[in-house]
């Protein structure tokens, strides 16, 4: 028996939200969103390899990651293992930097978090100095997860594709935050990422989406 269109618009898959490896922003503690963007450090390649041993035997149906450099270094050890393609999405980059760009003092990291604490109280509207509003993150961002979703639709798996997506620790927590139906910013806010820390999440675009482990802890 076929699927109805609902049972199709609701059909789960499973996606890995992988913070990249350290890279030379990271390392110099630097704001640093713009394309193509920074490399890996040393300590950040060797990241990426023991990421690809850590997800060795996860069965991983698909493996993406944004326009900027950082993530697709980061994936390299892990399509060569799985033997599949860095499939580049746009839209899931990490949030623009503004004005702000290139730096690291304290003024600068806190004028970056603020109009993401704005958008937690459910004003859009607000943007980094010099970049983008809440409103256009999460419709770029959204675009870009259905478009993975979409790729995953009508395969063998009864149990939906699991994929790989390698992304931003802000974008990650600020869309988790907004998307997951069992936790919000007031968690998001005090648990960062460490690089290659991964949140598995199952859902739809249709349905929604929901937590189920937080780098390596469950979720409730």
């Amino acid at each position: 028996m076929s699927r109805t269109w609902n049972s199709v618009e609701n059909a789960s898959i499973r996606i890995l939200l992988i913070r990249h490896a350290e890279s030379t922003a990271n390392e110099s503690g630097i704001l640093s969103t713009t394309q193509p963007g920074p490399d890996l450090t040393a300590r950040g390649r060797e990241q990426a390899d023991t990421l690809a041993d850590a997800l060795r035997d996860v069965p991983i149906d698909g493996l993406y990651a944004s326009t900027l450099r950082r993530t697709q270094l980061t994936a390299e050890p892990l399509a060569r293992q799985t033997g599949l393609p860095v499939t580049v999405i746009e839209g899931i980059h990490e949030i623009e930097a503004g004005d702000l760009e290139d730096r690291g003092d304290h003024e600068a990291m806190s004028a970056y978090a603020l109009p993401m604490q704005v958008w937690a109280q459910g004003d859009f509207s607000a943007a980094v100095p010099g970049g983008f509003s809440g409103d256009h993150f999460f419709e770029r961002f959204d675009r870009g997860i259905a478009e993975i979703w979409q790729a995953h639709q009508g395969g063998e798996n009864p149990d939906g594709d699991t994929v790989a997506v390698v992304d931003h620790d802000a974008a990650i927590r600020v869309w988790v935050a907004g998307r997951a139906d069992n936790l919000g910013p007031e968690f998001t806010s005090t648990h960062g990422l460490e690089n290659t820390g991964i949140v598995a999440l199952t859902g739809s675009p249709a349905a929604g989406w929901h937590v189920e482990t937080w780098q390596g802890e469950p979720v409730t």
